[in-house]
């Protein structure tokens, strides 16, 4: 008697994604005649038909929806089994902590965390957002693992002698404006071009660095202080005032907002970096390589 098999449950799981044999077959990268052998071993293990064949592809019957329904069931299960055990085999377990400046923790810190998951399903990320000189703080009395800050013009002179430094990325601050900005069309726009317009910026406690107006300009007009990043680019959209950000969260914005650059000969730019204590572990180690890998070609190994 034939019976159900994980490579036939895969085949005819696809069949019903794409309503096709064909498709199916390029998918799985096995040919047309394989995947009809497969789907056949299934409708005889099932007992019934699980497709109707037709001339614009194929449809599922109702013991098709039962045999689907099941194996996407007994699929994820196989999965989830697989990256249990995987964990197992993986010298790199346990804990690890985080920590990151808001704008990094908007996208490049989460997407670098799930990039290691996937890699190392054994090792569990908890992620903390603060300032810089919380973070170093933080890492000094050893409740951080790696620290990402940013560092450059117009940032304090942070003391990282004693650390281990990566840099993960040499990126560069962008104007956010609603799409209805009169600059929302603009590539670049010089830095003279922004004197009258209203500046939203953020807030914090006292001597934590916060993203002001653009920071060559002189004197600029203030609209609105907003301590949170969801605050702030919601006010952009709003079309109460401009802000700038770090080109690293673009991924992260919102609808409504667009992103121009400033051409600015007196801005000499930042980086993001990682920081771990002197002697990184290999769990931390593991974290700077998907940082750096998320960062894409600018991202500097460690």
């Amino acid at each position: 008697m034939t019976e159900f098999t994980l490579v036939g449950l895969r085949v005819v799981g696809q069949v019903a994604a794409t309503g096709s044999f064909t498709q199916a077959a390029d998918l799985l990268g096995y040919t047309q005649s394989a995947v009809s052998r497969q789907v056949a071993a299934m409708e005889a293990a099932a007992g019934a038909p699980i497709f109707e064949r037709g001339r614009r592809g194929v449809t599922v019957t109702a013991a098709g929806e039962v045999v689907i329904r099941r194996a996407t069931a007994i699929l994820a299960d196989v999965s989830a089994t697989e990256q249990e055990l995987a964990g197992l085999r993986d010298r790199l377990a346990g804990r690890l902590t985080v920590g990151s400046f808001p704008a990094a923790a908007m996208a490049l810190v989460p997407r670098a965390m799930a990039r290691l998951k996937a890699t190392h399903p054994g090792l569990a990320v908890q992620l903390t957002e603060a300032s810089t000189p919380a973070l170093l703080r933080q890492l000094r009395a050893k409740r951080l693992d790696v620290a990402v800050l940013g560092v450059g013009s117009g940032l304090p002179d942070y003391d990282l002698g004693d650390l281990h430094l990566t840099t993960v990325l040499h990126g560069d601050l962008l104007l956010a404006v609603g799409e209805r900005h009169r600059l929302a069309d603009r590539r670049t726009v010089a830095v003279a071009d922004l004197a009258q317009e209203p500046w939203i910026v953020g807030a914090g406690a006292a001597g934590e660095p916060q993203f002001g107006a653009w920071p060559t300009l002189a004197e600029p007009v203030i609209a609105h202080t907003a301590r949170h990043w969801s605050t702030r680019l919601g006010l952009v959209a709003a079309g109460l005032g401009i802000t700038v950000i770090p080109d690293l969260a673009v991924r992260a914005l919102p609808a409504g907002i667009r992103t121009v650059a400033v051409t600015d000969s007196r801005w000499a730019g930042r980086a993001t970096v990682a920081v771990t204590r002197a002697r990184p572990s290999a769990r931390a180690q593991a974290l700077l390589s998907a940082l750096c890998s998320e960062a894409g070609p600018d991202g500097a190994q460690p």
